[in-house]
């Protein structure tokens, strides 16, 4: 039986929600964004009205606001989009037991067994929308597909409100003459290479010798290309399966430039503290300690180091972390934004070997932070906090562990 596999799409959605809370939004120009004050100032959605003034996902408020001194901006209320697009995957789930969620606003659904039940794809994919509309009040754009990655190709070409279907009859049409970036994971840098190979469109990739490929991308000239041919096969996964995680990172945007070495550790601790805590709620433990940090000049850039024994407590993270940041930064040019992850993870099984020549008191220290946890989980995450933290309030006073925004995760 050929696979049937819908990509739904939420069109616009943070602003589409904004707007059903409160309709008179939909007659002016309006985006949700984030505070610039504090350099979080970017467009997370815009409605209809902010197309013809070419206002574009993930600008600056500053360059919105140059196309559109009028433009109003909403802050995000994350609470209501998960409750809201939560109800839209509970329609999704009636029709399948196959729904992989791509962010908040997206998910594949494989119909391909309930066609039997429910009726043609036609009328699945119809009907579908038209429930979402009636009984949740937002539209959503769908591709009916033969695969994942058609799918979601498809969802993307008729907005708002689309439907398209993209067959193994007519995918020739449909997508080899769209331009290459509009193919899933094919990112800017990537779309730069293919071109200057003179590679501009889906079909061109699809035709490009695997060779050619591999020599000039890697791996992922050989994916791109079996892509661009439909060869994609990855299933949508089960309701209730959830990939293992692979690392546990968290970074912040500073209220201001990070200027010093001290100023840099401090909001360290902070975001290491949250990997280290969100490490211990999943019962994992990491090898590989990671920093990122990207200057006032948008340059960025990652460091990594393998440490002996895996570890989920602050501390340990922290000694390493000092080391890359001395090891790779000088300071010379502020830093804008820092982050730091966990990666290598393995379940805690509560062994830890024990270095005779290093003074820490793992145990104690372990202890420690998880009283921590407790007091925070009860009194809120300001309750406790390391004094050398009031050196620098204003880098310092952010809840990373519980201010996540939900992105979408990797396909792969």
């Amino acid at each position: 039986m050929e696979r049937v596999i819908l990509h739904c799409d939420i069109n616009h959605c943070y602003a589409q929600i904004e707007e059903m809370k409160n309709p008179a939004l939909k007659n002016i120009p309006m985006a949700v964004g984030g505070h610039e004050e504090e350099r979080h100032g970017i467009i997370l959605a815009k409605n209809l009205h902010c197309k013809k003034y070419g206002i574009k996902t993930a600008e600056s408020l500053r360059d919105a606001y140059k196309k559109c001194p009028n433009l109003l901006i909403i802050p995000p209320h994350f609470d209501d989009y998960i409750y809201y697009t939560e109800q839209v995957k509970n329609i999704y789930r009636e029709y399948s037991n196959r729904i992989e969620s791509f962010g908040l606003d997206e998910a594949w659904v494989d119909i391909t067994e309930s066609i039997s039940l429910y009726g043609s794809k036609e009328y699945i994919a119809e009907t579908i929308k038209q429930r979402v509309l009636e009984e949740v009040g937002l539209t959503i754009s769908v591709g009916v597909s033969f695969n994942k990655i058609f799918a979601k190709l498809g969802s993307d070409l008729i907005k708002p409100d689309g439907l398209v279907y993209i067959t193994k009859e007519n995918y020739k049409d449909v997508v080899w003459p769209l331009p290459v970036g509009e193919l899933l994971y094919v990112g800017h840098a990537t779309e730069r290479k293919l071109k200057s190979h003179g590679i501009y469109t889906i079909g061109e990739l699809a035709n490009t010798p695997i060779s050619f490929l591999r020599n000039k991308l890697g791996k992922m000239g050989v994916i791109i290309n079996y892509f661009a041919n439909g060869y994609d096969e990855s299933e949508v996964t089960l309701c209730g399966d959830t990939d293992s995680v692979k690392s546990i990172g968290n970074s912040i945007t500073t209220k201001r430039d990070i200027n010093t070495f001290d100023e840099a550790i401090q909001v360290y601790y902070v975001l290491s503290e949250s990997v280290a805590s969100r490490a211990r709620d999943i019962n994992m433990v990491g090898s590989v300690i990671s920093i990122s940090a990207r200057d006032v000049n948008l340059q960025s850039f990652t460091r990594q180091m393998k440490i002996d024994n895996p570890t989920n407590v602050s501390e340990d993270i922290m000694k390493t972390v000092k080391l890359l940041v001395q090891n790779n930064i000088d300071f010379q040019v502020p830093l804008r934004s820092i982050g730091v992850s966990l990666s290598s993870l393995q379940s805690d099984n509560g062994y830890y070997q024990m270095n005779l020549f290093d003074d820490t008191d793992y145990t104690r220290s372990k202890v420690l932070e998880e009283t921590m946890d407790s007091l925070r989980n009860k009194y809120g995450f300001e309750c406790i906090k390391r004094c050398s933290m009031l050196l620098y309030e204003d880098l310092t006073t952010f809840n990373p562990k519980e201010d996540n925004i939900v992105h979408p995760v990797g396909f792969f």
